[in-house]
């Protein structure tokens, strides 16, 4: 299984299952002398961690991570970083069936004919939304190092199944337990994961990201720009389905006379009176905030019965699933997209012109 990030500059390596012993990561290409605040990236973590509330897995993990090495005196040292969270509170026997009923929405099928059934189920494995832990270990020092040049990523629920808060996304909601703008939408959208999950199902959503401060001249055209760079790791996110930059999806009904964000002056700086393009032209960035929202599918573990095919019958059975699963993936998913972003942008700002300073 190939879970290695490439970019201009940064590699990172995600390793381990859902319930192995241990999952982790190695981050590669970070300079050197960066602080690491092991407290704010604690509660980063916590913010993503399972079984705090009524709308998330009843697993409870404390995922607080071991830096075996790429750490100094609280300091980067130019070494791979490496960082492992230990698993506790794993039930595998929950999974047991799921070797030859694979699960409707899950990879469990698919890595069955790509792996000839040599993957661990347990869990989802590898395929597992738990890899996620790690990629917040990164993404959460990465947030720390961009800091240091006023540059934030910031993440909020924008929908969650029929209920949108359309409240405006100018301040950050990282302290609060349900990261939603408006608290009446909270409030809504509270209801309709717990309406889902008295009913044996699930919902779905859409987390919205705001990138403020980064600078005019960040990426490139073609194949290296900033939208290509943040679609790749979105879609590392178990669940993501779709994602769209600035107006999106809505620019297809507008004329580009609407579209078009004008150029003016504002204290001396070239800025644009809208922000349609999201804060990115041709692949780079105009300087202007970068916005763009991740649509997550509704969780496929649900306790309603479903149909699936025995592998090794070849026969249509019905399957109903145990465990312990998030009837909405959303409000853990938030600072996932913000890990993620992080990455992405770190590493155009290392690999390009615009080098860390």
């Amino acid at each position: 299984m190939s879970s290695i990030f490439c970019g201009s500059a940064l590699r990172l390596s995600i390793f381990g299952q859902s319930h192995s012993e241990a999952i982790g990561m190695t981050l590669d290409g970070l300079p050197a002398g960066i602080p690491v605040d092991p407290e704010a990236l604690q509660l980063f973590l916590n913010r993503r961690a399972p079984g705090q509330n009524d709308w998330s897995t009843p697993r409870r993990e404390e995922d607080r991570p071991e830096f075996l090495c790429g750490l100094k005196d609280g300091k980067t040292c130019g070494a791979p970083l490496t960082a492992v969270i230990h698993n506790h509170n794993t039930h595998g026997q929950d999974y047991a069936q799921l070797r030859i009923l694979p699960r409707p929405g899950h990879a469990d099928y698919t890595a069955q004919v790509k792996y000839g059934g040599f993957q661990d189920t347990n869990g989802g494995g590898h395929f597992s939304g738990r890899l996620t832990a790690p990629l917040c270990i990164a993404g959460g020092i990465l947030l720390q190092m961009l800091a240091q040049q006023e540059i934030t990523v910031q993440a909020r629920i924008l929908r969650i199944a029929d209920v949108t808060d359309d409240a405006p996304f100018v301040s950050a909601v990282s302290e609060k337990q349900f990261p939603t703008v408006s608290d009446e939408a909270g409030v809504k959208m509270r209801q309709a994961i717990s309406d889902a999950r008295r009913e044996g199902d699930s919902v779905g959503g859409i987390v919205e990201c705001v990138i403020r401060g980064a600078p005019a001249g960040v990426g490139e055209p073609m194949f290296d720009g900033v939208e290509n760079r943040i679609a790749q790791l979105m879609f590392a996110v178990p669940a993501v389905k779709g994602i769209e930059f600035g107006a999106g999806f809505a620019a297809a009904g507008m004329r580009g006379s609407e579209n078009n964000d004008a150029f003016c002056l504002a204290e001396g700086k070239i800025r644009t009176r809208s922000n349609h393009a999201g804060g990115i032209l041709g692949g780079i960035t105009d300087g202007e905030e970068i916005v763009f929202r991740t649509a997550f599918k509704p969780t496929p573990s649900i306790s309603r019965p479903q149909q699936s095919v025995n592998l090794e019958t070849l026969q249509e059975e019905t399957l109903e699933i145990t465990g312990r699963h998030d009837p909405c993936i959303v409000p853990r998913a938030v600072p996932v997209v913000e890990a993620a972003a992080a990455l992405a942008l770190s590493d155009l700002i290392l690999g390009g012109k615009n080098a860390w300073n």
